[in-house]
């Protein structure tokens, strides 16, 4: 039986590890081709292990173990030439993208006031900018195909508010006003635009000390043991963090013809951490 995304491509950023690597082999699993990126190399700005060339090869390993074409190019999403070139050479090795994710992204806390200079114009251009570019460098060939589906990893912080982290929160709200206009925008070329909004995921984003710091700011080294109890509160379903696989599962139902009519919209994934707001 076809897959769900049989003779599609699939561009993914942020693809060498964690949940953009989970996408790609959930939608390699339903049928689809799969073009990857990622800067694969680390921000000083950023305060935990970033991914690295070996990683981006490992996702293209596990995507041809599963008898699909991957394509990989380390590139970094806030590069526009770097990010024209990517689809270029998809196109070039797969002959069309159907699907972009953007999920590329990172992550980091401070109080207000210590935010430098330096993490937040990182985190602004990574976030925010990056799929903005990344956006753009996909639309001349959906439009010119006359469909797409195009997806951003927000966050559920993109809908509401935490303290300490003001970068984070205004680059994944930043996102679904992008999500929203392009949404409009791309409606009568047959191209969807969506945003998902997960609660905190189960991957190296959050399961380092720095985060786990925000979380347990008294104690001087903090590990996930210490901090399971307070990932839990802020969640109405009592669980820490969600499954990678949580999120690709929402990622493949927007990407299928099954969310043909679905464009402009933001699916929270949380836990309901949402569930007390009215938006």
């Amino acid at each position: 039986m076809p897959g769900r995304l049989e003779g599609k491509v699939a561009l993914i950023t942020g693809g060498a590890r964690s949940q953009g690597r989970n996408h790609a082999l959930t939608f390699a699993r339903e049928g689809a081709d799969i073009v990857v990126c990622d800067i694969a190399e680390q921000l000083p700005s950023v305060h935990y292990e970033m991914a690295g060339p070996d990683d981006l090869a490992e996702t293209v390993k596990l995507v041809e173990a599963l008898d699909r074409r991957c394509v990989a190019v380390q590139a970094d999403v806030t590069d526009t030439a770097a990010m024209s070139a990517v689809v270029d050479h998809g196109l070039e090795q797969l002959g069309r993208i159907d699907i972009l994710l953007a999920n590329a992204g990172i992550v980091g806390h401070a109080p207000f006031a210590d935010i430098t200079d330096e993490e937040w114009d990182d985190m602004i251009a990574v976030d925010l900018t990056g799929v903005f570019k990344s956006f753009r460098a996909v639309i001349p060939t959906m439009v010119e195909q006359e469909s797409g589906r195009i997806i951003v990893t927000s966050s559920i912080v993109g809908r509401t508010a935490v303290p300490g982290l003001a970068h984070y929160c205004a680059a994944k709200w930043g996102c679904i006003g992008l999500m929203k206009t392009a949404a409009l925008e791309l409606a009568p070329y047959g191209i969807t635009v969506n945003a998902v909004c997960p609660t905190n995921v189960d991957t190296a984003m959050i399961q380092n000390r720095h985060m786990y710091g925000a979380f347990a700011p008294d104690l001087a080294d903090p590990t996930r043991e210490d901090v399971y109890d307070a990932f839990v509160s802020v969640n109405a379903i009592p669980i820490p963090w969600l499954e990678m696989q949580d999120v690709s599962n929402v990622m493949l139902f927007l990407a299928s013809d099954d969310a043909r009519y679905i464009t402009g919209e933001s699916i929270h994934v949380a836990a309901g951490w949402n569930a007390p707001n009215v938006a």
